[in-house]
């Protein structure tokens, strides 16, 4: 295991060391220049299409969809990833955060906009994702698999087991014994297990409900701590700036830290680029594609520029030393550093505070991911969800997975999740620079209609599209 966990550090390395952090500036800054600095000038109307009520009360709605895409995207990585890229890269890596989120939401609405103009049918409404544009725009099934291949990897198998280890992480210290990664993984197994089981509809419902509720309550905790702390506001944001481009860190001197650890945990928490979120946007009922894209846009400001922003100010208007909690074999204590900064404002209810928001982060990313995860299994096998039998196994395995991640060890757990995560960006962001001139058009032609007083509605023939399953009328 020691050997295999080398290993997935040493690629995970190299590829945010010298690939996927070029690709991903690189792509974000073309898009956003491309569709006229979208994530600006259409911020309010992202606001309004959430608001939006659904013509088919049996579909999946844009905000049921946004919440979907904020359960997976709002996770561990808000509270542990962002509270180890501060100890790993200094408070500047909280301004790589947010510049790619900022660049990378423009990426999040070209990739969702692809996702509706063609998603398919099915029985129960409509699905889709980077898979099937892969497979009908650029007419390549092999690359569609190999994707969907990624991404079943990658968050039913990496993220999940992510997720699962930081919440028993973090829940450990209350169940007392040798066994406490063993029982708690098989509790939060089960948990997880009733929802996968209900597919799709029922992993909408939950997340509809649970997540605004999470992070409301999470934002209000955060606001509470900055007011306490204002004096410390300006050296806060001072420290932000000024040590973005710094080669400090607690490790001393690594060219990079703050930029390398913050594109990285900015990435994972917000996903913008790597092709999650279109699954989510796909499934939605919207009367033009650039709706869901503005959506899947607005859900990357709220997962990184308000959520991990929150986590930021926690900690840092705290003004622990970050030094404290790297263990003696240079691991970071994530876990402990956000634990101790809630305690230093509230006293013993702010580790059990911390403690319950995390488990809630993770859970909902846990049911989020599986959500994306069936949408590519069903690209693989076109009659999955027909066969009942199939299903069952494969839901199973789902939650045997969670149980698995709760034995590993942070390194192994951390460092798969980027490997994986990795290369579904390096599938996704060529395909969609590819294909990003049809969203540029579906952009101009949405504008065009707003602009005459419409609600716009959706023609693939008005952008020279043919052969969709939807947008034909």
């Amino acid at each position: 295991m020691e050997t295999f966990a080398g290993i997935v550090s040493s690629i995970s390395g190299f590829l945010y060391g010298y690939i996927l952090i070029a690709l991903l500036i690189a792509a974000g800054l073309y898009f956003t220049i491309r569709t006229g600095f979208v994530q600006f000038r259409l911020l309010g109307e992202s606001i309004r299409v959430i608001t939006e009520k659904r013509s088919d009360k049996e579909s999946i709605s844009s905000f049921q969809a946004l919440m979907v895409s904020t359960a997976s995207r709002v996770g561990t990585g808000n509270v542990v990833g962002v509270t180890g890229a501060i100890i790993a890269g200094g408070p500047g890596a909280v301004f790589w955060m947010w510049l790619i989120a900022i660049i990378g939401s423009a990426s999040a609405f070209v990739e969702s906009t692809l996702a509706q103009i063609y998603k398919k049918k099915g029985d129960h409404g409509s699905y889709g994702g980077p898979a099937y544009y892969i497979k009908q725009a650029l007419g390549s099934p092999a690359l569609g698999g190999a994707f969907a291949i990624a991404l079943i990897l990658t968050y039913m198998g990496g993220f999940n087991a992510l997720a699962s280890f930081n919440m028993t992480d973090f829940v450990r210290v209350y169940v007392p014994g040798e066994n406490a990664s063993i029982v708690i993984g098989a509790v939060i197994a089960v948990l997880a297990g009733i929802v996968i089981l209900g597919g799709g509809k029922r992993i909408s419902k939950v997340t509809e409900v649970m997540v605004p509720i999470m992070a409301g309550i999470y934002i209000l905790a955060a606001l509470i701590i900055v007011v306490k702390n204002i004096g410390t506001l300006p050296a806060v944001f001072g420290s932000i700036f000024s040590e973005a481009f710094s080669t400090k860190s607690v490790f001393g001197g690594l060219l990079g830290a703050a930029m390398m650890n913050g594109i990285k945990r900015g990435l994972y928490s917000n996903e913008a680029g790597i092709g999650s979120a279109p699954n989510a946007a796909a499934s939605a009922n919207v009367s033009h594609p650039v709706k869901q894209g503005l959506v899947q846009m607005l859900s990357v400001f709220i997962d990184t520029i308000i959520i991990c922003s929150a986590t930021a100010f926690m900690i840092l208007c705290t003004n622990l030393d970050a030094a404290n909690y790297v263990d003696a074999a240079g691991n970071t204590m994530n876990a402990a550093y956000i634990q101790d900064s809630l305690i230093a404002n509230f006293g013993p209810a702010g580790s059990i505070f911390i403690t319950v928001a995390l488990v809630l982060f993770a859970f909902t990313t846990l049911v989020g991911n599986y959500f994306y995860a069936e949408m590519n299994i069903s690209y693989l096998y076109k009659d999955a969800t027909k066969n009942k039998a199939f299903m069952l196994f494969y839901r199973l395995l789902a939650a045997f997975i969670i149980f698995l991640g709760a034995q590993f060890s942070a390194g192994l757990a951390w460092d798969l999740a980027d490997v994986l995560m990795g290369f579904m960006a390096l599938i996704n962001v060529p395909v969609c620079l590819i294909l990003g001139s049809t969203a540029y058009k579906a952009l101009a032609d949405y504008m065009k209609q707003k602009k005459e007083g419409k609600n716009p509605s959706f023609h693939a023939a008005s952008i020279g599209i043919t052969g969709t399953d939807y947008w034909n009328d």
